[in-house]
């Protein structure tokens, strides 16, 4: 069983920026990844990282803006939000992938989940 602890959530303005961090209790050769939930909406993906950090993806609406990275000395997984906007506003879940799988952003493939951390973005 994999533990996942978010942190770095908050309320920002508009044009603000988060980091969040996720610490796992262990992420030997997982893949890990971030999505978020807005109310009435479903779970989408964000962004995501592989073991090694050679390939990463992100969610076409937060291209250009959120960056994720990884420090596996450390368990943690980071997602640095820049240029917040309203549309942001979400509880944002930190995910482990099922071991040996290729990097995906389908949230099925993703087999421990963390609490949630909220981001609120004010106009």
């Amino acid at each position: 069983q994999v533990q996942l602890v978010e942190s770095g959530g908050g309320l920002v303005q508009a044009g603000g920026s988060l980091r969040l961090s996720c610490v796992a209790s262990i992420v030997s050769s997982r893949s890990m990844g971030w999505f978020r939930q807005a109310p009435g909406k479903e779970r989408e993906f964000v962004a995501a990282i592989s073991w090694g950090g050679g390939t990463i993806y992100y969610g076409d609406s937060v291209k250009g803006r959120f960056t994720i990275s990884r420090d596996n000395a450390k368990n943690t997984v980071y997602l640095q939000m820049n240029s917040l906007e309203p549309e942001d506003t979400a509880v944002y879940y930190c995910a482990v992938q099922r071991i040996g799988r290729r990097l995906t952003t389908t949230l099925g493939e993703y087999e421990y989940w963390g609490q949630g951390t909220q981001v609120t973005v004010s106009s």
